[in-house]
């Protein structure tokens, strides 16, 4: 009777200890922290629930079909922001593709489904539980519990944890659903900021800086930049980027066609890239690799038909741009080659205006000599010309000196 009291009073303890974490699952998910935030809680909830060395969460890429590492009590697995292992590869990729818990108690690494990750140290582990996170019945993600000495995960817990990915699901699919709609509002303003950008009293220099900073804060680059188009020796020339990396900024200039850049231009059509630093043809791997750059989205600025540059989108990890952000930099590229482009024109006419104000002078100028020396247009003209020279001042400057001078003696 004593034994049957004892353990109705272990059972009630464990249903009370499971009901408050659940309790505590619930109230942080209503709390509409950032994702990353919630994921790191959940994993430190769950190391002080259960007999456990590691846990690690990993959350689902449709776009390449990976699972990638998003929090972990081990913070060396987050610091490289690349641990991904493919859907379908070992316990981990079983367990989101069958959308099934799996138990290992003892020797984890010899189910035919194992597979070790270096990055890992999966060699230390002993017992694993790996349980799939879901949203109905929609893989978001995969929990997993790993121990260093055999260990046997009671039921009650592994149904426990299961219940807790299924509200972590549920709680996962609305923040990415969220994160999307800030990012689109967030793209859409970056279209209006450029569009306001262009048409305003900046001078070039200052409009570019303004887009690659604008861009990069949006894309969340690594690095971006402008590269424009020298037509006469038909070469790339950054311009403008908002990275601080002398490596980058000194980089050579890139011929038409020339590594990832030039074939854009070539091509005239946006490029991605997901590891340059990978990527044959690319020209600066030991560039990438010191600044962290892994994937690029590389984007035509166009005039109509013509490329009067590049837009260079870099990325820290790999990334698989969507068509929506290769869209977005694109429109961005084309606004600010219109913005370019206007400026360009509006250094032309001034330019123009200024050659005939100096012609004008010029002739004024050749007038006064033939009357005051009596000598032929000609003889004026060189007479102008090697003042120039000689006092290494423009002929327009020398035409006001000789203008102003005669305008003086009528005075006198």
């Amino acid at each position: 009777m004593v034994n049957e009291i004892d353990e109705l009073k272990a059972k009630l303890l464990e249903k009370e200890e499971e009901l408050k974490i659940l309790h505590e699952v619930a109230d942080y998910i209503s709390s509409n922290v950032e994702l990353d935030e919630l994921l790191q809680h959940i994993v430190d909830m769950i190391m002080e629930f259960v007999v456990a060395d590691s846990c690690l969460i990993y959350l689902y890429n449709v776009g390449t079909d990976e699972l990638i590492l998003k929090a972990s009590n081990e913070k060396k697995y987050l610091e490289t922001g690349r641990v991904k292992i493919k859907m379908g590869e070992g316990v981990t990729g079983w367990v989101a593709k069958e959308k099934k818990p799996v138990a290992l108690a003892e020797k984890a690494y010899k189910d035919p489904r194992f597979k070790t990750f270096a990055f890992l140290d999966d060699e230390k582990y002993e017992a694993f539980l790996s349980v799939p996170i879901l949203s109905k019945e929609e893989i978001i993600g995969v929990m997993n519990i790993r121990n260093k000495k055999a260990h046997v995960y009671p039921e009650p817990q592994i149904k426990l944890l299961f219940t807790i990915s299924r509200y972590l699901g549920s709680a996962i699919k609305h923040a990415i659903v969220n994160e999307e709609i800030v990012k689109k509002a967030k793209r859409l303003n970056l279209l209006s900021e450029v569009s306001r950008t262009i048409v305003s009293d900046y001078y070039l220099k200052e409009i570019l800086q303004l887009i690659v900073t604008m861009t990069a804060k949006v894309m969340d680059s690594q690095i971006c930049s402008i590269m424009l188009l020298d037509g006469k020796k038909e070469e790339l020339v950054i311009s403008a980027t908002q990275s601080l990396s002398e490596a980058y900024r000194n980089k050579p200039n890139l011929k038409i066609g020339q590594s990832i850049s030039g074939r854009a231009v070539k091509e005239k059509r946006p490029i991605v890239v997901l590891d340059v630093t990978k990527e044959p043809g690319y020209m600066f791997p030991d560039v990438a690799k010191k600044e962290g750059l892994v994937s690029l989205l590389s984007v035509p600025m166009m005039i109509k038909d013509r490329v009067i540059g590049v837009i260079n989108s870099y990325t820290r990890t790999e990334h698989r741009f969507t068509e929506e952000e290769v869209d977005i930099l694109q429109t961005v590229a084309n606004q600010a080659a219109v913005a370019i482009e206007n400026t360009r024109l509006d250094q032309e006419i001034l330019a123009a205006k200024e050659a005939l104000e100096a012609r004008k002078m010029i002739e004024k100028a050749k007038g006064i000599l033939m009357k005051e020396l009596g000598i032929s247009e000609d003889e004026a003209y060189k007479k102008i010309n090697r003042k120039s020279m000689d006092l290494r001042k423009s002929m327009k400057d020398v035409a006001e000196a000789i203008i102003l001078a005669s305008e003086l003696r009528k005075i006198t």
